[in-house]
């Protein structure tokens, strides 16, 4: 007794150690091994895939010209209607022609003035050239006379030019269209002063009957489409040039197909892109420039592809795409996968699974490779997803 008061811990051990036991003094029984997870999966399955890709750009015109004053003077008159489609050579304005139809008068007097000295100094010199021959006058006199009748002969192309000067300047009162397309809006109203020395700029005509749409790619995509349309995978019209559609901002599918012609022979060294080019035939004026839309390539289609939900592939400390997939007795396996892109919302894996996979698709985080699992069932399919 005096022992255990010396060393109460001892005591409280004991105590605690005997209340523990059972009636029939047997030890209680180890706790048994945690059931396996329960995983949902999706049996891997292999079907044809269209490859697409889709590359951001804006609409621009074919043709654009700017129609300017070339002539000073006050606007008459708008002789078109604002947003509409006009023709080339149709008159779009009236400036004031008072000026240079008085100018135009001026020019053709001046001219009827040289043409009528021309003509004296031309007969002057036709009468002395008979008489220099029998020296009824003398060299000199002759001389004289026929560079008189030279001057008038250069002062009459000076009147032609004056006059030709003139009747550019009249015609330049009435602007016409340069090119045929839909105009915008008028930058100037009836009465406004336009002046060739600012080049005042009237309005805008742009050709919209077919258009341009121009994107940025990088130089390694424009090399690997390059050879996809060499090797045939690449779609192309009857032409042989690639065929492209267009998207819409609102995912809407453009109705006609446009065709790839250039592309810039230049790579920005910034980002390492091209600068190509579409063009898309726009009959109902839809397709207007600074419109925002995406240019979509068909880069063939493979006919067995493996597409996997993008949730259900992570990343290892390499970067490498990993998934976990059911192996055997059960067990987690991890596999290193090869997903050269994205089709929609899914991977397209290239290497690390084949058809009749199961790949696990939730409760990752409960588990690791190695560890038991118990196959609920098959979990729905994805929804399909446009392919990029």
């Amino acid at each position: 007794m005096i022992t255990f008061l010396k060393h109460p811990l001892i005591a409280l051990a004991l105590l605690f150690a005997s209340c523990e036991r059972t009636p029939g003094g047997a030890p209680p029984a180890a706790p048994g091994p945690p059931p396996p997870v329960e995983v949902g999966v999706i049996t891997i399955k292999t079907a044809p895939v269209t490859l697409t890709q889709d590359l951001p750009g804006r609409i621009s015109a074919l043709r654009v010209a700017e129609v300017r004053a070339r002539v000073n003077g006050i606007v008459l008159k708008r002789l078109f209607k604002e947003g509409s489609d006009v023709k080339e050579g149709q008159v779009l304005y009236e400036i004031d022609p008072a000026s240079y139809e008085a100018a135009l008068d001026s020019a053709q007097g001046t001219l009827a003035r040289a043409e009528a000295g021309l003509n004296s100094a031309q007969l002057k010199l036709n009468r002395m050239q008979s008489l220099v021959s029998s020296n009824a006058i003398s060299k000199q006199d002759f001389d004289e006379a026929s560079g008189s009748q030279r001057v008038n002969l250069a002062e009459v192309l000076l009147g032609k030019a004056a006059v030709k000067s003139a009747k550019i300047n009249l015609d330049y009162t009435k602007v016409t269209a340069p090119i045929t397309g839909r105009i915008g809006l008028s930058q100037v109203t009836e009465g406004a002063y336009v002046r060739t020395d600012q080049a005042t700029l009237l309005a805008i005509v742009q050709q919209i009957d077919r258009v341009y749409v121009d994107v940025n790619q990088p130089s390694s995509d424009l090399l690997r489409l390059k050879k996809a349309l060499a090797s045939g995978r690449l779609k192309a019209d009857a032409s042989g040039q690639p065929s492209v559609k267009l998207v819409h901002e609102n995912g809407d599918i453009y109705p006609e197909d446009g065709t790839l012609e250039v592309s810039d022979v230049t790579v920005n060294t910034l980002t390492n892109s091209v600068t190509v080019r579409a063009v898309f035939p726009n009959p109902r004026g839809d397709l207007l420039p600074g419109m925002f839309v995406r240019a979509r390539l068909e880069e063939g289609t493979t006919p067995n592809a493996i597409l996997v939900p993008q949730f259900a592939v992570t990343r290892n400390s390499k970067g490498e795409p990993t998934a976990l997939v059911v192996g055997a007795e059960s067990k987690v396996e991890l596999r290193v996968l090869e997903t050269p892109r994205a089709v929609g919302n899914q991977w397209l894996v290239t290497s690390g699974l084949k058809a009749g996979d199961q790949l696990i698709i939730n409760n990752l985080q409960k588990i690791r490779p190695g560890a038991q699992v118990k196959v609920v069932a098959d979990a729905p399919a994805p929804p399909p997803a446009d392919s990029k």
